[in-house]
């Protein structure tokens, strides 16, 4: 199950939309990996660059919002630290478990959901005020 950037999730601001594009490639690359039923090294290898990238950009991100003095930078960064949790947790089962189809699944829908979520409604909320429309 792959996750498809599309253009109504683009904030207009490049450095995060680059960022976020490189998130979904990253995704796309764990899923192929776990549905190709690549070896649990892979997959734990996929996840740990994912999870890296994850952590740059955040901090990307929240740096940009200090910059900017972003009102909503404590809410912010309270869903970005959930959302690391909730991926360290994920590499933690894959390492105990490796790639069930339940955990497959489970990591595809947490993550798509999330991204989705997140960029749709919280970044682009960032977006607004980046840009003077907020």
């Amino acid at each position: 199950m792959s996750i498809a950037w599309t253009n109504n999730l683009a904030t207009g601001v490049a450095e995060i939309d680059n960022q976020h594009r490189e998130i979904f490639a990253r995704v796309n690359r764990l899923s192929e990996a776990c549905a190709e039923g690549k070896g649990k090294e892979e997959v734990l290898r996929l996840l740990n660059f994912l999870e890296d990238y994850v952590r740059e950009h955040f901090t990307a991100e929240e740096k940009l919002q200090i910059r900017e003095g972003y009102p909503e930078y404590a809410a912010h960064k309270a869903l970005h630290a959930r959302f690391i949790a909730d991926l360290e947790r994920l590499t933690s089962t894959f390492r105990e478990e490796g790639a069930t189809l339940s955990l497959v699944i489970m990591t595809n829908k947490t993550l798509t959901a999330w991204l989705v979520q997140h960029i749709s409604k919280v970044d682009m909320e960032l977006a607004a005020y980046l840009k003077g429309t907020a």
